[in-house]
């Protein structure tokens, strides 16, 4: 067998279970023909695309996916300052809200 040949084939078969040697030999025939089986029922191509679920898939689809947006930077800012407000409000502010002279 040529290197050419050798070389077609080992790039085809996982080298860890058959070599090419072993290829013609009767006993391992039917573990070829059950390997070449499953080689040949893999899906080809690119995979299908799969919708997003749940909110946060369905954020980062919408945001991050085909065409990026800033928009996050936007609502990191918006979700932070309400944040913000809201722990001045109860930890501070909430005292002085009828103490206005």
């Amino acid at each position: 067998m040529s290197l050419v040949t050798r070389r077609a084939l080992s790039t085809l078969i996982p080298p860890k279970i058959a070599s090419p040697q072993a290829i013609g030999s009767a006993p391992n025939a039917a573990r070829m023909r059950r390997i070449v089986k499953f080689y040949e029922a893999l899906p080809r191509g690119p995979a299908p695309e799969t919708k997003p679920r749940g909110l946060f898939q369905r954020y980062q689809a919408r945001y991050f996916g085909k065409n990026p947006s800033p928009a996050p930077i936007l609502h990191f800012i918006v979700f932070f300052t309400a944040i913000g407000y809201a722990q001045n409000y109860y930890f501070h502010l909430r005292h002085h809200k009828n103490n206005a002279h």
